[in-house]
């Protein structure tokens, strides 16, 4: 009878288990709403492309929440895409030697290569996709948001992957982990605080060209997809302040929504991969994640699809290793590899030398030597301005970052703030831009430049903020107690604990500054136009006029200047991080 009682006990409390609760009730409408967002999403990617022509952009403001669910979509779709990407090229780049070599610089150049460079090659191709449906434009205004996002996230995934601390991966070997184990048991959870902060400014970032993807015109070809940017366009285009506003508040609401639906809850799971072993006193909070915690129905669904992934992490699958050897190897092993080197840099090379020659070749049929070189000049012109913007963010955001990292409260307060305020397209601002320097007759040359920093500085502070919220809260006693303050803290204690996020957002800065040159060397309200002196506004018009041999020239030229800033500059500072900083 006893025994009887027990299973009936366990069976009626595996039933009540299953039962909702009232945080079930709480949760159910917002899943809902995502299956009915995707299913809206499907409907209109798979219709028609006739459809596009048809339909107009209207500034009715009670259009906007069809257009800002659309935008959303996009922006999530690339965000996808971007992770998937960040986790095979960053891993690859990470762990071969060889492939870094190849790897690093081309990611130095697509971080360069301005979105409108993107969009002037891929509209064709994947329209020819699918030549029927509204499918490819939006696969081409997807694939120009994610040329918005991936870079800057790739960057702080391989940064993380090669600061692994030495300690944790020589437990990890002496347990001895394979590969794969390694990599979701130990690598992706270190890198998870710099990552889901570089996500944040990925999705900011996304917004700050949403206008070039959604409303793309290339020679005679205009594509115009409804969403937020293409109805930012419309605005501009018809000096309608009324409509600018309702953007930005449509902006605003869709901001604060996946910041408490997405990021803020991925901030507070993330907080239990800080690596130190004791515990921080004010750990980040996400509403979201305590109600599907609370849940009971849609928390017992989930506990499967949890199992399934943590078997998937434990599964010893031996991968083809690629990774440098840590530990040392015999003589008479160095001369293959040296060989290999040898080799590798020639193949390399030749595939450089012919991939210059292509493009000389085409340039050729349509720009004069006169032509390269003014548009070299033109290169300085916008180096100067990314250089000084940079030192200028460095010197406020790095301070202000760091204060918020240390702060879970306080980044709470900040983050949708700062999301917000990296998310602001500098397309909203040309009113006041055009305006003021027409009527006051000032310099577009310095007076468009501020337009950049809205393309530069969130990098730095991203960074900076997750770095300090990586910084182990150890250290941070151990310079309570060791009363480390002042300069002193900031010399010994946390400018190394930041200083490789720092150069990752920097790299990515300068990435982020050049493309922001695009819009901001080139401005226009309605009929007005105003440009400066630069690479930005040259690709910018030639890109408007279709002239396909300046666009490449003018995107060779940039891709050139931004690798050789940093080969020269960035590198070596990532080395000396990885070298002299790791966190071990």
């Amino acid at each position: 009878m006893d025994l009887g009682f027990n299973l009936n006990r366990t069976a009626n409390a595996s039933a009540w288990r299953l039962m909702p609760n009232r945080w079930d009730f709480v949760a159910f409408p917002l899943i809902i709403c995502l299956i009915a967002m995707a299913a809206i999403g499907f409907h209109q990617t798979m219709a028609p492309i006739s459809t596009l022509k048809t339909q107009v952009i209207s500034l009715d403001p009670s259009n906007l929440p069809e257009y800002a669910l659309r935008t959303t979509l996009r922006m999530l779709a690339a965000m996808f895409a971007s992770l998937v990407f960040t986790l095979t090229y960053g891993t690859l780049a990470a762990k071969s030697r060889r492939a870094e070599k190849v790897l690093i610089p081309i990611l130095d150049i697509l971080q360069s290569v301005p979105v409108l460079g993107y969009i002037s090659f891929t509209v064709t191709f994947f329209i020819a996709l699918f030549p029927t449906r509204v499918a490819g434009a939006e696969c081409a205004a997807i694939f120009a948001i994610f040329t918005a996002q991936a870079w800057n996230m790739t960057f702080s995934f391989y940064q993380s992957l090669r600061t692994v601390p030495r300690d944790l991966d020589e437990v990890s070997r002496g347990f001895h982990l394979t590969g794969w184990q390694r990599f979701w048991k130990l690598e992706v959870p270190f890198s998870m605080p710099g990552l889901i902060w570089n996500m944040m400014m990925s999705m900011s970032g996304g917004w700050f060209f949403v206008v070039a993807s959604e409303a793309i015109t290339v020679g005679n070809n205009t594509i115009t997809l409804p969403g937020i940017g293409a109805y930012l366009a419309q605005a501009i285009s018809d000096k309608n302040l009324a409509a600018v506003g309702w953007v930005i508040l449509a902006m605003t609401i869709v901001i604060l929504a996946y910041d408490q639906l997405l990021f803020r809850p991925l901030v507070a799971w993330a907080d239990k991969f800080r690596m130190e072993t004791t515990s921080s006193g004010n750990a980040p909070e996400s509403w979201l994640l305590d109600v599907v915690r609370r849940t009971r129905l849609i928390h017992q669904l989930l506990v499967p699809a949890g199992w399934m992934l943590a078997r998937t992490a434990r599964l010893p699958f031996r991968l083809p290793s690629v990774s440098s050897v840590r530990f040392p190897v015999p003589k008479f092993e160095k001369t293959p590899s040296r060989l290999g080197d040898i080799i590798w840099g020639i193949l390399v090379l030749l595939l450089t030398l012919y991939v210059v020659y292509r493009v000389v070749a085409y340039v050729r049929t349509g720009v004069t030597l006169a032509e390269v070189e003014h548009v070299f000049v033109l290169g300085f012109f916008t180096l100067f301005r990314v250089a000084i913007l940079i030192a200028i963010s460095s010197v406020i955001w790095v301070p202000l970052g760091v204060l918020i990292g240390l702060r879970p409260a306080l980044a709470e307060k900040i983050q949708p703030l700062a999301q917000f305020l990296a998310a602001f397209p500098a397309n909203l601002l040309f009113p006041v831009f055009v305006i003021v320097i027409v009527k006051f007759n000032l310099n577009p040359d310095i007076w468009l430049s501020p337009l950049i920093v809205l393309g530069t500085q969130w990098y730095i502070l991203f960074n900076v903020i997750a770095g300090a919220t990586a910084y182990p809260n150890d250290y941070k006693e151990a310079a309570t107690n060791f009363r480390i303050r002042g300069w002193q803290w900031w010399r010994q204690a946390m400018l190394p604990g930041i200083f490789p996020y720092y150069v990752t957002g920097a790299i990515t800065a300068s990435g982020g500054a050049w493309n922001a040159s695009i819009v901001s060397e080139f401005v226009q309200w309605g009929d007005t136009k105003v440009a400066a002196h630069g690479l930005g506004a040259y690709i910018a018009q030639t890109t408007a006029a279709g002239d396909f041999p300046k666009i490449i020239l003018g995107i060779a030229v940039m891709s050139l200047f931004v690798t050789l800033f940093n080969r020269l500059l960035w590198r070596p500072m990532y080395t000396y991080a990885e070298a002299k900083l790791r966190l071990d």
